[in-house]
């Protein structure tokens, strides 16, 4: 069971990584992974949130704070840790196409900029403004940062459906205590 499931996540990868390789993904796929343009989302993000909710605004940033921790801690320091599983970009079978200056020498499982993304996408989605269109465009922003991180060859899918798992679970859990804190304070 567990080598079919390897090799399935292994032929995904190729499909992602090779099969479907153009240059347009090629330039795209490295910017939406990259620290500068999630650097500027976030600070877009936390723009949107000011305005929707300007006297919370400071105790959801410390909420997203707090999940963008947790999600980016858990995944690069426990799971990773625990596991042990070598990037593609590093497994000499793979033959990953690597549109990255370096690979990275840490492990794969779980994806840190999934976990995040999908993290946030998630506490965000639990405000109660406008949720179902932040369910949607975080949602689909999350899936193209996971996407390009198989798609530049740093990660198998199973690692950023790993990540996105864990960072559903985290958002969740601080945007419900957010929640419970905010319905105390009102």
């Amino acid at each position: 069971m567990i080598e079919t499931l390897r090799h399935v996540d292994h032929q995904l990868f190729q499909f992602i990584n090779q099969t479907i390789a153009n240059p347009v993904l090629d330039i795209v796929c490295p910017v939406l992974r990259s620290k500068n343009f999630l650097f500027l989302f976030y600070g877009l993000l936390a723009l949107g949130i000011y305005r929707l909710y300007p006297r919370h605004f400071f105790v959801i940033v410390i909420g997203g704070a707090l999940t963008f921790a947790l999600t980016d801690q858990l995944s690069a320091h426990v799971i990773k840790a625990i596991i042990h599983r070598l990037r593609p970009c590093n497994n000499p079978e793979v033959h990953a196409r690597l549109l990255l200056v370096h690979c990275g020498n840490g492990f794969s499982f779980v994806s840190a900029h999934a976990a995040n993304s999908f993290g946030m996408a998630a506490f965000i989605s639990c405000l109660p403004k406008r949720r179902k269109q932040s369910i949607l465009a975080l949602g689909t922003w999350a899936t193209l940062v996971a996407f390009s991180q198989v798609y530049v060859g740093v990660h198998f899918p199973a690692d950023v459906i790993g990540g996105a798992i864990l960072g559903v679970l985290v958002g969740v859990t601080v945007g419900l205590a957010w929640q419970r804190i905010m319905a105390k304070h009102s």
